[in-house]
């Protein structure tokens, strides 16, 4: 009898109280996200690719809302959220998406119903330091939950999904059960949510984590119509360390910095009168060093670009202390955000169609990084070394007056075609006399052909291209839509 009153006095704290919610636990507060997506082909802009399905793990939020990555939620086509144990599914949508952060909600697509009952949302856990102990959950095929423990003890600026967009990033060491079927997995820190692993290596055991921190700035954001995002600064920098370069730029021994080498016409930082040449050697009040890290009250050393696109937001205010010609000087930038297509070439292009003109078979489009990734890995290497030129030197076209840069991706062999079957990526300077500046002027320009010719001037290659309107026209009406299945010569919105 004592022994029994023993085991019933130790169990009786376990017991809930009636009415008390369970504590999050994978199969309650996390759900499989089945995504069917189809993306357009860059090289023929006018088809689709062919579908495929993806599966990732979403943490659910408050609101019925389930947090999963951008990268697995592009160019969806058709969403649905499923209970791993039961294979419960609901149809569902993305509420918010951004491609730069990683990240997008996923709500119901209409009345859940009972679906989400007896489920408990997730809080976000934003004070994460390292050396702490991360619980990483998925699934067995059979909807059994599985956890994996992993040790945080890094802090980092690094891409999430897209390359040159660097953010706050956690790493984390152990060993992560992988279960096939899975994309994004939600990390947990004592029952609450600790951000998403993104990437892991399996030979070093290392895991990259978005953190908590970042997910409630793009809640918090996504929240208020329109969604802003996060700004950036538009300069480019390099170390000041070498001695000779600290001379040059008078640059005391006290001094730390990092010199911009590179301003965006029309972004935040030329739009505060940043120039090349100056030295930042303070952001809202913390001291830049030599490679252009700071030290963060909560992380140490980190990387200046967080106080940017960590702690700014739209519309904020950078104090900065700048040297320039050894002159002390104070300036400060408004931040602002680009979109993708405010960049002379869009960095990346989903959700949407790529843009394009098609006058009697030669193939205009606007240059975008997905289009020179069609060469594969070692696209710099592969690609058309004049594309590539632009799209790391996009400066010096925006200084010249572009807003696009048009070129010539293709041709279609037809009537009016014969003889410049082969050519490709050249970039387009003048269309019947008139600046081509993106893909609206050129779709002007083709509208006044002279003498019923028109003349298209390149950069490279035969310089000068000609096309009869006439056979232009009849081309696109009767010839292309039937030989190539094309609906729509152009595209562009």
């Amino acid at each position: 009898m004592k022994l029994r009153f023993l085991l019933t006095a130790l169990l009786l704290p376990l017991a809930l109280p009636a009415g008390a919610e369970a504590a999050p636990a994978p199969e309650t507060s996390i759900l499989r996200v089945n995504i069917t997506s189809q993306g357009y082909n860059f090289a023929l802009p006018w088809q689709k690719q062919r579908p495929n399905t993806r599966r990732g793990l979403g943490a659910l939020l408050a609101g019925n809302r389930v947090l999963v990555t951008a990268e697995l939620a592009q160019d969806a086509n058709y969403i649905e959220l499923e209970q791993a144990a039961s294979g419960k599914r609901i149809t569902a949508k993305v509420e918010a998406v951004d491609y730069e952060l990683n990240l997008a909600t996923v709500i119901p697509d209409g009345d859940p119903g009972t679906f989400f009952q007896g489920m408990e949302a997730l809080e976000l856990d934003t004070t994460l330091r390292p050396k702490a102990t991360l619980d990483v959950w998925q699934f067995e095929n059979n909807g059994a939950p599985v956890t994996s423990s992993v040790e945080f003890n890094r802090v980092d600026l690094a891409p999430y999904f897209l390359e040159d967009q660097f953010f706050l990033i956690f790493q984390a060491n152990g060993a992560v059960q992988y279960r096939s079927g899975t994309f994004t997995l939600p990390v947990i820190h004592q029952g609450k949510l600790a951000g998403m692993l993104v990437r892991y290596n399996s030979r070093d055991q290392v895991s990259d984590i978005l953190p908590a921190i970042m997910v409630e700035r793009f809640i918090r954001d996504a929240a208020t119509a329109p969604y802003e995002g996060l700004p950036g600064i538009g300069i480019r920098t390099a170390s000041t360390l070498d001695p000779q370069l600290r001379s040059w730029l008078k640059l005391s021994e006290e001094d730390g910095g990092i010199l911009i080498t590179d301003v965006t016409p029309g972004f935040s930082a030329a739009s505060a009168g940043l120039k090349e040449g100056d030295v930042i050697t303070e952001m809202n009040g913390f001291k830049i060093d030599g490679r252009g890290s700071y030290q963060d009250p909560d992380y140490g050393l980190l990387g200046s670009g967080h106080l940017v696109r960590g702690k700014a937001n739209v519309g904020d205010t950078i104090k900065l202390k700048i040297i320039r010609d050894g002159q002390p000087l104070d300036l400060n930038v408004i931040m602002l955000r680009k979109q993708a297509q405010d960049y002379l070439v869009d960095p990346y292009v989903f959700d949407r169609q790529p843009r394009y003109l098609i006058l009697g078979g030669v193939l205009f489009q606007e240059l975008t990084l997905p289009f020179l990734q069609l060469a594969g890995k070692e696209w710099r290497d592969r690609a058309s070394f004049r594309l590539v030129y632009a799209q790391a030197n996009q400066d010096d076209f925006l200084k010249a007056g572009r807003k696009k840069l048009v070129f010539i991706s293709g041709v279609l062999p037809a009537p009016c075609t014969i003889g410049y079957e082969r050519m490709s990526g050249l970039v387009v300077n003048q269309v019947n006399g008139k600046d081509i500046t993106d893909l609206a002027s050129l779709a002007e320009a083709v509208k006044t052909p002279t003498d019923g010719i028109h003349r298209i001037d390149v950069q490279d290659g035969p310089r000068t291209i000609y096309l009869d309107d006439a056979q232009a026209k009849q081309d696109n009406a009767e010839f292309l839509p039937s030989r190539y299945r094309i609906k729509a010569m152009e595209n562009l919105k």
